[in-house]
């Protein structure tokens, strides 16, 4: 099916798009605070995410999504990066991948191979299923990572 063909590429991807990412969280107005991370540590963690983006958006609730994103909204935190941001650099990568999947997501559909049971419905469903499958793991990835955020906050609070 032509998302999982599509979640691959997306993988394959993942270091461009990682530094794509990343150069957009440098330099956006609404992501500052991202200006004093190093740039090789924002570029893994953004690689990570869509590396392994299959694996997330197949089980969004899992405990493994929790404990990465929790891990960024602690380490965000640590680095006195404001919530609004780092919640806002979720958005932006959200918006990269839905981007990435707009532009390469009909490629088989505009150029299909001669195939008997090709139907063009039917890529548009599955375009559309693995829009709402990223959708579904990024509001969940957004949950863990603002609890990660102020677990730590009521941490460090508590502790002085």
């Amino acid at each position: 099916m032509i998302s999982a063909k599509l979640i691959e590429l997306i993988e394959l991807h993942a270091i461009r798009i990682a530094a794509d990412v990343a150069s957009d969280l440098a330099t956006n107005e609404r992501t500052r605070g991202f200006r004093n991370v190093k740039r090789e540590d924002l570029e893994q963690r953004v690689f990570t995410i869509v590396h392994f983006l299959g694996k997330w958006i197949s089980a969004p609730r899992s405990q493994a999504v929790h404990d990465e994103f929790g891990e960024w909204g602690s380490k965000r935190f640590g680095q006195g990066i404001a919530l609004s941001e780092v919640v806002y650099a979720v958005v932006v990568l959200k918006s990269h991948l839905r981007r990435y999947i707009r532009e390469h997501g009909l490629m088989d559909a505009a150029f299909p191979r001669v195939e008997a049971d090709y139907i063009l419905p039917m890529h548009l469903h599955s375009l559309q299923e693995l829009n709402a499958q990223v959708s579904d793991f990024f509001d969940e990835a957004l949950y863990a990572l603002a609890l990660g955020y102020e677990q730590t906050r009521v941490l460090t609070t508590s502790s002085k």
